[in-house]
């Protein structure tokens, strides 16, 4: 699995997963690829955002339950506010 561009690595050069586990990481990477390609096809970025987002909560709605997935949601406001998914951030 190779990534030639992508649009997950922030500045500071770290992935965005560094200080999880490596399962993680190797799961961001392959939809990186994923995404890498489908740009490349032609699919606008914003549509596999939406996409990769409606993906991501029906599998939390699935694995947690509506409640779990909820909160988990109304949290993310602050950190977004906050920067942690600031790509262009330079974490340390």
């Amino acid at each position: 699995m190779t990534t030639s561009k992508t649009m997950f690595a922030p500045a500071s050069g770290l992935g965005v997963f560094d200080r999880e586990s490596g399962e993680r990481q190797i799961a961001l990477e392959y939809l990186a690829e994923a995404w890498n390609e489908a740009e490349e096809d032609g699919v606008q970025s914003g549509s596999l955002a939406h996409a990769s987002l409606f993906a991501a909560l029906a599998t939390l709605v699935k694995m947690h339950g509506d409640e779990a997935a909820a909160d988990l949601v109304a949290m993310l406001p602050d950190r977004i506010r906050s920067g942690e998914y600031n790509l262009d951030k330079i974490l340390q």
